[in-house]
């Protein structure tokens, strides 16, 4: 489908590329070390990013990747997370967006989920 929004993930820390589009921080926490001029973010999204609760409990365990996403998931259905979630649609619907996130393991973040519920 040629409408289907380019989304992409990738760490805060990498250095920017002109292909990313729309750089939107996904984490509730700023990264650790990282200024904003060096991050070059068009936004920082707090709002749609997974509970601390929630983020404790996943401690990016490999072994709890799934359920995570579907509770992250759930939680998107709060109508704050809701709101911000329809905002990234919006966004991917105009342009590329680059989710970031401070993890290490950006293939099992929050930045993965999202990405996913971006292009379905």
């Amino acid at each position: 489908m040629a409408n289907e929004p380019k989304v992409r993930v990738r760490r805060v820390y990498e250095e920017p590329e002109a292909s990313d589009g729309a750089r939107v921080l996904v984490d509730r926490v700023w990264p650790r070390g990282l200024s904003k001029e060096k991050a070059h973010l068009q936004e920082w999204c707090k709002a749609v990013a997974p509970s601390t609760e929630l983020r404790k409990w996943y401690g990016h365990d490999p072994a709890r990747f799934e359920e995570f996403g579907r509770r992250y998931r759930a939680e998107l259905k709060d109508p704050e997370r809701a709101t911000a979630l329809e905002h990234l649609r919006e966004l991917a619907r105009q342009r590329t967006v680059t989710l970031l996130t401070a993890t290490r393991q950006a293939d099992i973040s929050e930045a993965v989920v999202l990405a996913d519920l971006l292009r379905s």
